[in-house]
This record gives structure tokens, sequence and C-alpha cells, in this order.
């Protein structure tokens, strides 16, 4: 069974490598993510080559069921992150 590797063990890693301060690595790290969330907030997609790429994708509205009562529910629309992988990514895991 896969482990999950957390923010924190990708920090250590990352500072080990660079000789840097972990907590410096964890404040870049929760930058990055802050500003990969604003750019594609604003529309944009956000591509790193090797990595992928970061978008919003829009979900349109449906309709379901609610599995305890049976009764039919609208799904409003909305809008959601989305990543996909560089082929140096994918091929890294074959």
């Amino acid at each position: 069974m896969a482990q999950t590797i957390k923010r924190d063990q990708v920090a250590q890693k990352i500072a080990e490598k660079f000789d840097l301060p972990k907590k410096t690595v964890v404040e870049i790290l929760n930058y990055f993510a802050e500003l990969v969330g604003q750019y594609i907030k604003q529309g944009n997609k956000v591509k790193i080559t090797g990595l992928g790429t970061f978008k919003v994708r829009e979900r349109k509205a449906r309709t379901a069921i609610n599995p305890k009562t049976g009764e039919k529910i609208t799904v409003p629309a909305k809008k959601v992150p989305r990543f996909t992988p560089a082929k140096e990514l994918k091929e890294l895991i074959k």
C-alpha cells in the first residue's frame, strides 16, 4: 500500500538537499501553493516544465440522486482546480 508523503517530509528532503532551514522551505512551499491558487483563480494556467499544468476547470450543473432518500437534487455548476501531469512526470512512474 502506498504511503502518503506530507508537506513536512517533502520540506525536510528539500532542506537537506539544498542546505536550507526546514522552516524556510515550508514557507516557500506554502507560498508556491498560494501563488498557484491566485493565478488559476484569475483564469490563468500555471505550467511547470517537468511537473505539469495547474488550471481551473468548470463543472456543469447536473441532477443527482440522494442515495438515502432517492430524491433528485440539483448540483450547481462550480469551478475546481485541475492538475495535468507533464510527460516527464508520467514517464517517472512507469
